[in-house]
């Protein structure tokens, strides 16, 4: 008797169903994925590409068949770190499994490619085939996960309970843990360099941090994080905090600490975050340090804040800064990779009718989309791990930052998503008016330094690299390893990755990424060198926080904005 499968009529089948299978699998896509999709004008029509379709059905059918034979034989499944254990190699029933799965995945990535239809449709689609894919892996499946099963056994159960524990305590956290956070507290633990709060309103503590060298720069220096995170990733331990190093270099460190929206703050807008957050930092520095001028250093969404701070100042008349940092900061929002296949106008004007005019973006939906980006590393492999196999993540100051989530304020947010990700309206002179003022980054005439993450998914290194063509200034680009935190947070004496640099700086980041050359080690060391020749001379440090009456010191850092919960 025969058991080899009919291929062939596989094939046939494989081809008939397709079409059908992929309109509704957008259709739920649109519908569960992207809500405003349904006002973008229906679901678009799905063709194949014959040739493309013709050579995936071909493969699918010469791997099945080969996987076929591997399975009677017992073979293990290829490679690929979720099934690399030998449990799943010792057990041919799940091998086979894995093995299954891998191919279909590879076939409905395939499937994808060989769609004739614009990018974003092609992409979007791609992007629900991956967080598809990453759902559905037998690895997330306690009766399909061998490694699970075998340590059930191992431990006559006790693993599954454990697993039950865990997903109760993260169902009452309402997040599913990434490390084990009670082994770290904010002031205590991180967050640890020593300073005061000198000053405080609605949006923000500014933080002044005790100088550690006898003499400082002249020019005071001010770190604007992103308000969509806690400050402290640039202070989780005295060893890679970008913070401490700044103090260790001579520089009169100032950091904004933004407060956690709740209720009181829905109806902030980006006006207030420039006006009562970027520009008032800038202005309370200088009152503190009376320095004509000072130095500034923005993150992320604080780099965007920054930017179009000085963009304001500049329409004023006034160039309170000398020189600018950003670090991982969209101003062109040109390129901003797959953030991008969440926004389109529907999708903005759902947003802005739910939120426009007040309320709170909370903090665990920023969380959960940033996580999704990377659904098998930053969601099912801590599934896996905390539920089926009952583990506890083990301590790690970067996860635990990543969990201390934070809200924002509708308004807010809404213009942020409008004039940044879908009309990239902040280099568009006198298309924005903020803070009563059209904004011109044409007008930010002063040294740039601008950095950008090989690896990163959420500002991609080529649209870091934008801000080069809007501002007229002296600049350096300079490119590091890794990813989106990683990759800045990377102290010297670690000595570790690498970065690039190229002094030309040409139209497009490929032109200048094939000038650039690789140095060994952290962009911080070459960083601090650029600051160094922006600082002024160097005087006496100051005895004590603050200024007078007026801004004295109000609590020890990290302040208390910092330590509430979104």
């Amino acid at each position: 008797m025969n058991f080899e499968p009919d291929w062939a009529g596989a094939a046939q089948h494989f081809q008939q169903d397709l079409a059908q299978n992929w309109t509704k699998a957008l259709q739920s896509f649109q519908l569960a994925g992207h809500p405003a999709g349904m006002n973008t004008g229906g679901i678009p029509q799905i063709s194949f590409a014959p040739d493309k379709l013709g050579t995936l059905q071909q493969a699918f059918v010469k791997e099945a068949a080969e996987l076929w034979n591997q399975g009677l034989q017992g073979k293990p499944a290829a490679a690929d770190k979720r099934f690399a254990s030998d449990a799943w190699a010792n057990n041919p029933i799940a091998s086979h499994s894995a093995a299954l799965y891998l191919l279909n995945a590879r076939t409905l990535l395939g499937l994808v490619e060989a769609i004739d239809g614009d990018a974003k449709t092609k992409s979007r689609l791609r992007f629900a085939v991956e967080q598809w894919m990453a759902a559905s892996a037998p690895s997330n499946f306690l009766a399909l996960n061998a490694e699970a099963q075998k340590k059930a056994l191992e431990t006559k159960g006790e693993s599954i309970a454990r697993g039950m524990q865990n997903l109760l305590a993260d169902i009452r956290q309402g997040h599913v843990s990434m490390t084990d956070e009670s082994a770290f507290e904010v002031g205590k633990n991180v967050a640890t360099t020593e300073g005061a709060v000198v000053f405080e309103n609605d949006l923000f503590q500014l933080l002044e941090y005790k100088p550690l060298t006898a003499k400082v720069y002249e020019r005071p220096f001010l770190m604007v994080p992103p308000c969509i995170n806690k400050f402290y990733i640039l202070d989780l331990q005295p060893e890679n905090s970008l913070i401490r190093y700044a103090v260790e270099q001579g520089h009169r460190t100032f950091v904004v600490s933004w407060r956690n929206p709740d209720a009181a703050l829905q109806d902030k807008t980006w006006d207030d975050y420039i006006e009562d957050g970027g520009i008032q930092a800038i202005d309370v520095v200088q009152d503190i340090t009376g320095a004509k001028q000072i130095n500034a250093l923005g993150f992320c969404v604080g780099g965007t804040i920054l930017g179009t701070a000085l963009g304001v100042l500049a329409a004023r008349g006034k160039k309170p800064v000398a020189s600018a940092t950003l670090l991982t900061t969209f101003l062109d929002f040109a390129e901003t990779g797959v953030l991008d296949l969440f926004v389109d106008n529907a999708f903005v004007q759902y947003r802005e009718a739910q939120l426009g005019k007040g309320g709170l973006l909370k903090g665990q939906e920023l969380a959960s989309t940033f996580s999704f980006l990377r659904p098998n590393d930053l969601v099912w492999n801590y599934v896996v791990g905390n539920y089926l196999k009952g583990e506890t993540p083990p301590p790690f100051d970067l996860l635990y930052w990543n969990s201390d989530s934070t809200n924002l304020p509708g308004p807010m947010y809404t213009w942020y998503l409008r004039n940044t990700y879908l009309e990239n309206n902040l280099v568009k002179p006198g298309k924005c008016t903020v803070a009563g003022v059209p904004l011109d980054l044409g007008q930010v005439d002063i040294p740039v330094y601008i950095y950008g993450s090989r690896e990163d998914h959420i500002v991609p290194v080529a649209g870091a690299y934008g801000s080069v063509k809007h501002l007229p200034g002296k600049k350096r680009f300079v490119m590091g390893a890794s990813g989106h935190i990683a990759g800045v947070i990377n102290p010297p004496a670690k000595n570790k990755r690498s970065y690039w640099t190229n002094d030309k700086l040409p139209d497009t980041f490929d032109a200048w990424l094939k000038g650039a050359k690789e140095s060994p080690g952290s962009w911080w060391s070459d960083w601090a060198a650029w600051l160094k020749g922006n600082a002024g001379k160097q005087v006496a440090a100051p005895k004590g926080y603050g200024k007078g009456a007026q801004y004295k010191a109000i609590e020890p850092a990290p302040g208390r904005y910092v330590k509430a919960k979104a």
